[in-house]
């Protein structure tokens, strides 16, 4: 039950942004020996999936609140990241101190292989239990995975509400949509590999969509802006699977975004974060982490339709009251670990290509 609570209360966002006057006094900077670090002018190297933009404004507060730690703040794909851990000699600093990642499988697969090392954050009462996993890995956030779609170019009778209904509009108007649907590409995405394994496991009917993407002449991207950026342009009219957070915020100024919450079930993502073994710099890290997860961090989150994972927060859901029971979220845990068995994953990536080929 407090999981489920917990769910609930924990995919709001602020409906501004507070002030910086408010931000001061909602947390005062930390105390005692991770705050000393960052006294001793020590480094933080921050390795995420996250666009920096998304997370500017919790940057810059968080390097205002410890203006002798020098931190840096490097985007990279999520397979990428993994590759990077795996591939780094002990001494190296390219692995970094935080690594924060979208792809919840391949974040889990790091901590599961013994590339994480144990921090129990003075935040973790805060948070609910399927948000963190043998105090190494912790969900940062709680968000939505949408259908987006241009308002401009999509008749209402054709937005989809379910998954149902784009594989039939597909069918029905083949002409139409060639060419003009988007997702991520599972097998240069760990996010995009993650969400239809997860559709898979959830519902068989994934294949019929998957083949209907095929006869349509689906176009696959690895990176969210860019599958934005496509709808919002004409290019492509409809976009499958895409992380709500980012397409929330884009609507807010591009009035051509729209934004379905399906209505037969929401996939709840989180963005996992972990301080490697290889970390040069673990307090800096430690102290990081407990940012992410105050409730000062997860406000600045909150201003950028970030869902929040911590308890209590949030106002004005990011998901409608009327689809609340349809949340499916992705618990952190060794179940992720499924389809990254080679055997597993090279089988379901085989399955993937005759869906699509099957017209």
């Amino acid at each position: 039950m407090k999981a489920a609570n917990a769910m609930v209360l924990c995919v709001g966002i602020l409906l501004a942004a507070p002030t910086g006057a408010q931000q001061m006094q909602d947390v005062a900077p930390a105390k005692g020996p991770l705050a000393a670090i960052a006294e001793n002018r020590d480094k933080l190297h921050i390795v995420s999936t996250t666009e920096a933009s998304e997370v500017s404004d919790l940057l810059a507060d968080f390097r205002a609140l410890y203006p002798r730690l020098e931190t840096v703040y490097s985007k990279a794909n999520s397979y990428d990241i993994y590759n990077r851990i795996v591939e780094s000699p002990p001494s190296s600093e390219g692995s970094g101190d935080v690594i924060w990642s979208s792809a919840m499988d391949l974040q889990i697969k790091l901590v599961n292989d013994g590339y994480a090392q144990p921090y129990v954050s003075k935040e973790i009462t805060h948070i609910p239990d399927w948000a963190v996993w043998k105090n190494e890995a912790y969900a940062i956030t709680a968000e939505p995975i949408v259908i987006v779609y241009n308002k401009n170019l999509v008749a209402e009778s054709d937005v989809p509400k379910t998954r149902s209904d784009l594989t039939s509009l597909l069918s029905k108007k083949p002409d139409a949509y060639r060419g003009k649907i988007a997702s991520y590409d599972p097998e240069q995405s760990g996010a995009g590999f993650l969400f239809i394994t997860r559709d898979s496991r959830i519902t068989k009917t994934t294949w019929e969509m998957v083949r209907a993407f095929g006869g349509a002449g689906i176009k696959l991207y690895s990176t969210t802006g860019t599958v934005l950026d496509r709808i919002s342009s004409g290019e492509h009219l409809i976009a499958y699977n895409v992380i709500g957070s980012y397409a929330i915020e884009r609507a807010k100024e591009d009035t051509s975004i729209g934004v379905v919450f399906p209505a037969d079930y929401i996939t709840l993502m989180s963005r996992i974060a972990f301080i490697p073994v290889t970390a040069r710099h673990p307090e800096s890290a430690k102290l990081f982490l407990d940012y992410l997860l105050s409730e000062r961090g997860q406000k600045f989150l909150l201003a950028r339709s970030i869902g929040s994972v911590r308890l209590g927060i949030g106002a004005g859901g990011v998901i409608p009251a009327e689809r609340s029971d349809a949340i499916k979220p992705i618990h952190i845990g060794p179940e992720l670990l499924t389809y990254l068995d080679q055997s597993k994953r090279a089988s379901f990536l085989k399955e993937w290509r005759r869906a699509l080929q099957d017209r």
